[in-house]
């Protein structure tokens, strides 16, 4: 399976503050986040110290998403079918996700990584997933699965999560929030998805640059790219990550790329993906009705 591909992409030119604070540039911290690599941008005299502070709450967040800790939240909630007073954090992600589900008539579906892990292990032999291993992970999927509560999270027998197309939006609105708490603005938190606080120090929206072709001002907003061949499975290119869970099938490569901006990085993640499955522009707008202030910045066909 090749590596996650980025779809977006942002001048990393450093920037002045004007006035007095002019010899204040833009501090660029770099690090990691959910196995992608990670940016935070801003001008402050304490940065380096700041960025640590938000690099550890990256760090405490990936200790409930990543599926590739074995000792995480998600992890445990996988393995043991159950999660008894799972954090905040998963929970508030989980209703999301579930939000989203039903906006878009059920194509964003946390569950599928049943479906991802047959893809995944036929992709390592160099083929596609075989109809009955298809059919069985097909089986273990189902938002309906899924009982969220403060006291526990409960999965049907044999399912598992996924949240690979909602947490490291939900991991910039983290970061974002944590930083504005402290009274910072002029800030861009890029965790694979996009969160602004403001805009640019000197003044303006922080340009992002599509991979799909065009440009996004961001400003107090947060900026969401997917695509149906952004990872593949198979070495012909032609299996890409996103799954359909209604079919079990890999999601049609009619779009390129996808680019959504919404108050919540999460959301705009979340929705960004789901958008893979659909026919038209037409039908995208229409899933984005039931948030507030979202927006289809870009959807170009492949």
């Amino acid at each position: 399976m090749t590596t996650r591909r980025r779809f977006l992409a942002i001048s990393a030119a450093a920037f002045a503050l004007p006035n007095a604070a002019r010899a204040q540039p833009v501090y660029t911290w770099t690090g990691i986040a959910l196995g992608a690599g990670a940016t935070i941008r801003l001008a402050h005299p304490d940065a380096a110290a700041i960025t640590t502070r938000a690099a550890a709450e990256i760090a405490r967040l990936e200790g409930i998403f990543s599926l590739y800790r074995a000792d995480s939240a998600l992890s445990q909630l996988n393995r043991d079918g159950s999660l008894a007073e799972p954090p905040f954090e998963l929970l508030e992600c989980l209703s999301i996700a579930g939000a989203v589900h039903h906006a878009t008539g059920g194509r964003f579906d946390p569950t599928v990584q049943p479906l991802w892990a047959a893809y995944a292990e036929a992709g390592v032999q160099g083929r596609a997933p075989e109809t009955a291993v298809l059919a069985h992970a097909l089986a273990l999927t189902g938002w309906a699965g899924v009982t969220l509560d403060a006291a526990a999270i409960t999965l049907r027998p044999g399912m598992q999560l996924t949240l690979n197309g909602i947490a490291q939006g939900y991991i910039a609105d983290r970061v974002a929030g944590l930083l504005a708490a402290e009274g910072l603005t002029d800030i861009l938190v890029d965790t694979g998805e996009f969160r602004a606080v403001g805009g640019q120090p000197q003044g303006g929206a922080w340009p992002v640059k599509l991979a799909q072709g065009g440009e996004v001002a961001l400003a107090s907003r947060a900026l969401a790219t997917s695509a149906p061949l952004g990872t593949q499975f198979d070495a012909a290119g032609t299996l890409g990550h996103i799954l359909d869970p209604r079919t079990g099938f890999t999601a049609a490569p009619i779009w390129r790329g996808i680019s959504i901006s919404a108050r919540s990085a999460a959301v705009a993640d979340a929705l960004s993906t789901a958008a893979c499955l659909m026919d038209s522009a037409d039908q995208i707008t229409a899933s984005l009705a039931g948030f507030q202030d979202c927006r289809l910045e870009s959807a170009v066909l492949a």
